[in-house]
C-alpha cells in the first residue's frame, strides 16, 4: 500500500519538500484538487448527455405553445 500511494505521489507531481511527512500532506491536498476537477467533469458531462436533443423537444413545445393561443 505504501509503495502504491508514493507512485500516486509521484504522478502528481514532484515532491513538494524535503520532510517525507510534509510531501505527504501536499500529496493529499494534491489529490483532493484532482478529484474534485474529475467530479466537476463529470457533472459536465452527465449535464451534456442529459440535454443532448433538447432543442429540438423545446422548439415543438414553444410551437404547440404560439398556436393553441
Amino acid at each position: 500500500m505504501k509503495s502504491a500511494w508514493r507512485l500516486w505521489a509521484k504522478a502528481l507531481g514532484e515532491k513538494a519538500h524535503k520532510k517525507d511527512h510534509i510531501a505527504d500532506q501536499i500529496a493529499i491536498i494534491r489529490t483532493f484538487i484532482v478529484v474534485s476537477y474529475f467530479v466537476t467533469n463529470s457533472f459536465i458531462v452527465a449535464g451534456v448527455i442529459r440535454h443532448w436533443n433538447d432543442i429540438e423537444s423545446s422548439s415543438q413545445t414553444v410551437h404547440r405553445t404560439l398556436t393553441s393561443d
